[in-house]
């Protein structure tokens, strides 16, 4: 039995006449690094939605070591575009809610309060752990949102575009801190993403979704590539530039953009 399984999962809307999703099957190992990919409207957001119990589904559904996923729980930590982070408090703070509404029940005051700071140190944000969110840069606020999600302590981290809005150098930045993180942690990750070197550079498998409505995994490719892994190393590695070419061929030659087929 897999770690993460979605099987039969069909999403559809009242007002839409076809479903987002159709039939979605797939299994993710435990500590595996699983990244979605397709074009908008594909139903990528909605994927992860459903395994974060953010989402009920029409058909089918997603199970996590054995249990039906049917609501949010702690032990799924979802990562956003937007960071989402409560502007009246401190990093640490914002930190800290969660971690008392998941784990009080496990770690005392103390063992909680140093929690925080252990998970602040994890993503290098330990001297702004007393600024609010309005004092420091969105790639910081990025930080300080992943690291909150950590501090759960989750089976699973759902990461819907979680660099989108950062500019290149503060993603790239982003992109190795959790390559170090997810080595460090062996945590089960899945990722939303756009972005084909992300994909690549980041995962184990990269899902490749057809276009919606109606989208379905047309094709799951394994990424074959050694950890740990140096972007500048692999930037001309064969490995990385065939991955990189069998996405790109998926999205752009065999399911082009509905909008440029019709232009």
């Amino acid at each position: 039995m897999s770690y993460l399984e979605i099987t039969g999962l069909t999403v559809a809307f009242p007002r839409s006449p076809a479903p987002v999703l159709r039939d979605i099957d797939l299994h993710v190992a435990r500590g595996e690094f699983v990244s979605v990919i397709g074009h908008s409207g594909c139903g990528k957001s909605t994927m992860l939605n459903v395994v974060a119990g953010l989402l009920k589904p029409s058909q089918g559904g997603a199970v996590l070591e054995g249990k039906e996923v049917n609501g949010p729980g702690p032990d799924r930590a979802v990562v956003f575009q937007n960071h989402s982070l409560l502007p009246w408090l401190t990093c640490a703070e914002n930190i800290r809610l969660a971690v008392d509404q998941t784990l009080s029940k496990t770690m005392s005051r103390a063992e909680r309060a140093a929690w925080v700071m252990e998970n602040l140190a994890l993503v290098r944000m330990t001297a702004a752990a007393d600024k609010r969110p309005n004092e420091i840069s969105g790639g910081m606020k990025q930080r300080i949102g992943i690291a909150r999600a950590l501090a759960m302590k989750p089976k699973v981290l759902l990461m819907d575009e979680p660099f989108g809005a950062l500019d290149a150098l503060t993603r790239a930045h982003l992109q190795d801190q959790v390559m170090q993180i997810h080595a460090a942690l062996g945590m089960t990750t899945m990722m939303i993403t756009h972005d084909v070197d992300e994909a690549v550079l980041l995962s184990d498998r990269i899902v490749m979704l057809t276009n919606g409505p109606n989208a379905q995994i047309g094709e799951i490719l394994p990424v074959t590539l050694a950890r740990p892994r140096d972007r500048l190393a692999l930037a001309e590695h064969p490995d990385f530039v065939h991955a990189r070419r069998a996405v790109l061929e998926f999205l752009h030659a065999r399911h082009a953009n509905p909008a440029l087929k019709a232009a």
